[in-house]
């Protein structure tokens, strides 16, 4: 069976998403939106930094899959949506990320993610280091 393309698909949940909840979102030449809530002052990570954050993981449809208070992880070992978008985020930075599913986890489920589906963060940039 065929996987279908969910670029164009996410793309239009996304923008849906963003519109209806009413947050600025920028968008990336990758397709990662990201929407700052709340700037930070500290250190800017790069894609390899080590940083340490807090999070919610949910779906558009407002189911939760995953959450965290203190995660701390290298930026080079998660999704590609998370590599990207962190970046945009300072120490202390509070915001949302958009991720589609190319870079997330693709066309496969996930857990209970399933594939194709487009991932939303609430995150908080703690610590870089």
């Amino acid at each position: 069976m065929k996987k279908r393309n969910y670029k164009l698909l996410n793309e239009e949940e996304i923008k849906t998403y963003i519109a209806e909840h009413e947050h600025e979102a920028k968008r990336s030449d990758s397709g990662l939106y990201y929407c700052i809530k709340e700037e930070g002052t500290g250190v800017q990570p790069e894609a390899d930094s080590n940083v340490t954050i807090s999070y919610v993981g949910y779906m558009t449809n407002g189911d939760v899959f995953d959450y965290n208070e203190g995660l701390e992880i290298n930026l080079s070992d998660v999704v590609a949506g998370w590599t990207e978008g962190i970046q945009y985020f300072k120490e202390g930075c509070e915001g949302i990320l958009f991720i589609p599913a190319h870079l997330g986890y693709g066309n496969t489920d996930y857990g209970s993610i399933p594939g194709g589906s487009v991932l939303v963060f609430d995150i908080k940039l703690i610590k870089v280091d």
